[in-house]
């Protein structure tokens, strides 16, 4: 087996009307969804609205994201559900570092005995648990089982595996390490590219104006939306299902459809939604002072 990692992923997606010492919850992140082929080697082991990818290859399989509650038995169940085995795993990573989305990595790294790789910038936050988070560090329902990080990754950096080549893009904002991350993948003779990617959503309690502990995210917020608006892509995914609209393209039982994500349109408009959120956030922020 060769695994290549070359020098060389949301909260805000379901974060309603929370308390702000609270973490957000929805029904959704825990309710099962059926596991299914989205394009190429790419598919769907996700709940019902928390994504969870498989990318299987000929030497193994990469894993992105789990997600709450009985995370990996579920992901288990559908990764064998599709004809994979989950001990084929060789590579474990996420698109960021919040419990709806690292909860499981704990276990699924005991279960696989792959390698956790993620973001450099959002290590600490899965090493402590969740308690190096900037906004939900001191809340108990946002701590998770810690995890050991075996090798990190920045911007541009790429992780391979059988011939596939994620290449990671730094999106901080949502976290410190927040990342989308891009690869091409092969169709019926045709060659997508596909982005996995970190929405820009803000979490209730988060001041984009500045925050003690992430002063820099005024910045990095700005800094991403620029960076997603720039980026060409065909299929979009994302690390909620809500996100991309999965539910309004696929119902459990369609047809194949190797088109059914492409949507180029639609991430760019998100990007600029968002964008539109965070600049109106923070025009009212900076009144107040």
């Amino acid at each position: 087996m060769l695994v290549k990692l070359t020098l060389l992923v949301i909260l805000g997606a379901t974060a309603l009307a929370q308390p702000q010492n609270a973490a957000p919850q929805n029904a959704d992140w825990t309710r099962t969804f059926p596991p299914f082929r989205i394009i190429g080697n790419i598919f769907w082991v996700g709940s019902y609205d928390l994504s969870s990818y498989l990318i299987t290859t000929p030497q193994g399989h990469i894993l992105i994201n789990t997600g709450v509650g009985d995370t990996a038995k579920q992901i288990k169940a559908s990764v064998e559900a599709l004809g994979f085995t989950l001990a084929d795993t060789k590579i474990l990573t996420a698109t960021h570092g919040h419990f709806d989305h690292v909860a499981g990595m704990a276990e699924l790294k005991r279960m696989t005995g792959a390698r956790l790789v993620v973001s450099e910038a959002d290590k600490q936050l899965l090493e402590s648990g969740g308690a190096a988070d900037f906004r939900f560090g001191d809340t108990p329902g946002a701590r998770f089982e810690p995890v050991k990080v075996d090798q990190t990754f920045k911007d541009s950096d790429t992780i391979s595996l059988g011939g596939t080549v994620l290449t990671a893009h730094h999106h901080p904002g949502h976290t410190k390490g927040a990342t989308s991350f891009t690869l091409n993948v092969q169709e019926s003779g045709k060659t997508y590219r596909v982005v996995i990617a970190n929405m820009g959503s803000i979490n209730p309690g988060v001041t984009v104006g500045g925050m003690a502990k992430y002063p820099g995210i005024t910045e990095d917020y700005a800094r991403t939306f620029k960076a997603q608006k720039d980026m060409q892509i065909d299929v979009w995914l994302a690390s909620h299902a809500s996100q991309f609209k999965l539910h309004e393209k696929y119902k459990p039982g369609d047809a194949f459809n190797p088109d059914r994500f492409v949507d180029p349109q639609g991430f760019k408009a998100s990007v600029e939604r968002l964008e539109k959120t965070y600049l109106e956030q923070l025009a009212r922020e900076r009144a107040l002072k």
